[in-house]
């Protein structure tokens, strides 16, 4: 359970958690304007260069389960610090890199960190805020941030990289960890399973978090090296064996990393799926958007993290909004309108020309997909743990984070290997470059919309009410709930 010491405020907890969380996502993007410059220093390779963003994303999704369980076994404030040891520790170790492998090694460390870390942040959230308007509220600003990160990222890199050097990328977060490692015994929480039993499931976590990795790496890889590539079917293999035997030895030990029967709440089912989708659309237009920019309109790196702030902005603007509304609306209607928005704002970025304007064709559906996600991942966050026990709220959120993570890469390779087909059809047929690329984007647009409008007949078939009934805002009239259920 929950211990608070007199210190305690359960807002400078959330502060503390909120920056651990922003730094995570910060770093999926903060190193991509970076990558010429340290090609050029370091000597890289092209396909080395590439494992440079590859391998954060590869560890990040695939460890967030394990990361959730561990919480949950361990205690969460004591593997929230754990991950964010190891991230700030890895962190300075890119910073110093000097050759492809270390810097490299140090990026998938920085990844397992990170993953180590936001399932932990995320339950303690949830357990410190009660269910209703109070939650909602930090939901709104946690789904804030998360929007808000990837253009952070995209800035603060190109500012790094241009004024201080791409060393700067990494320092930048080390006395950001350090201060959070040292605050967090004064200002978090701690929170542990309540009960006795704390077996490990060890050929479970190999085989999750190894199937996890190879798909991920699998779906990433694809476009580049094509679907029916030896490596790729080779990969996709690989990771389907090893989450069927995951599946199979989750069903038979008595202490599972991934509990099978949480897909019993039909409601959790629902807003994972939801989640995925969440992931698979909107992360795959801002790599669709960006390419865009930068290939047809010739925006620099650091003009186009600028522009992706109409959406940031909007979706941090409107998470006060979000909340209230999810909180006398209900979860599954906003949840619904979320997804809309998202599936609208992507739909009328199709019509970008090929001599496109921020003002005339762009910020109105970035705004309206900002908007959209400002709606769709307080709901979401809440399904994901609707009637989940409290002894399982990190594995919950690992395994809502694990969904949005999979759904991105699922996307980008999707959207990929859609616009480089049209693309290429175009070209043959003689149209210009611009001409082809516009085409072959705006045909991975529709396919990203259709994935966003997708979650609307899961959101309906699966969200149940009555299990959201007691997960969304009593305390709007002033009928304060339990954090979570209570424990087995």
């Amino acid at each position: 359970m929950t211990s608070r010491s007199p210190n305690f405020t359960r807002w400078r907890a959330f502060a503390l958690l909120a920056v651990s969380y922003f730094m995570t996502i910060i770093d999926l993007t903060i190193v991509n304007v970076s990558l010429p410059t340290i090609g050029r220093d370091l000597h890289f390779s092209e396909i080395s260069l590439q494992w440079v963003a590859t391998a954060y994303a590869l560890t990040f999704g695939g460890f967030l389960l394990l990361g959730g369980r561990a919480a949950d076994l361990l205690g969460r404030r004591r593997v929230l610090m754990l991950g964010l040891a190891l991230f700030t520790a890895a962190s300075l170790a890119c910073a110093l890199a000097t050759g492809e492998p270390f810097l490299i090694g140090s990026r998938a460390a920085q990844g397992v960190g990170a993953a180590v870390m936001l399932p932990a942040a995320l339950s303690i959230v949830m357990n410190m805020f009660n269910e209703g308007a109070e939650r909602n509220k930090a939901l709104g600003i946690w789904g804030g941030l998360g929007a808000a990160g990837a253009t952070v990222g995209l800035i603060a890199g190109g500012f790094l990289t241009r004024y201080a050097g791409w060393q700067y990328i990494f320092y930048l977060n080390v006395p950001i960890g350090a201060a959070a490692l040292a605050l967090a015994p004064r200002v978090v929480p701690e929170s542990r399973l309540a009960t006795t039993r704390r077996r490990f499931d060890a050929f479970g976590a190999v085989a999750g978090t190894g199937g996890l990795v190879l798909l991920v790496d699998a779906i990433s890889q694809a476009p580049q090296y094509g679907w029916g590539a030896t490596r790729t079917i080779a990969l996709l293999a690989a990771a389907v064996a090893l989450l069927v035997s995951f599946l199979v030895i989750e069903n038979r030990v008595a202490s599972p990393v991934l509990p099978l029967s949480i897909f019993r709440l039909r409601t959790v089912a629902g807003a994972n799926a939801a989640g995925l989708l969440l992931g698979a659309s909107f992360y795959a237009f801002v790599f669709v958007g960006t390419l865009y920019m930068q290939q047809v309109l010739h925006y620099s790196a650091l003009q186009t993290g600028i522009a992706w702030l109409a959406a940031s902005l909007t979706s941090v603007a409107l998470a006060g909004l979000s909340q209230w509304v999810v909180t006398r609306g209900g979860a599954k209607l906003v949840m619904a309108i979320g997804m809309t928005l998202i599936g609208a704002g992507v739909i009328w970025a199709t019509q970008v020309p090929v001599h496109g304007h921020f003002l005339q064709n762009l910020v109105g559906p970035f705004i309206v997909a900002g908007a959209g996600t400002a709606f769709a991942f307080i709901p979401i966050s809440i399904a994901a743990l609707a009637g989940v026990e409290e002894h399982r709220a990190g594995l919950a959120s690992g395994l809502l984070n694990t969904s949005q993570q999979l759904g991105g890469a699922i996307g980008i390779a999707i959207a990929s290997s859609v616009a480089a087909a049209h693309t290429r059809t175009l070209l043959h047929a003689g149209h210009a470059a611009p001409t082809a690329l516009t085409g072959g984007f705006q045909q991975a647009l529709w396919v990203l919309a259709a994935l966003a409008l997708l979650a609307l007949p899961a959101i309906f078939a699966l969200v149940r009410r009555d299990e959201l009934s007691d997960a969304v805002a009593k305390t709007a009239i002033g009928e304060a709930q339990p954090a979570l259920a209570g424990s087995n």
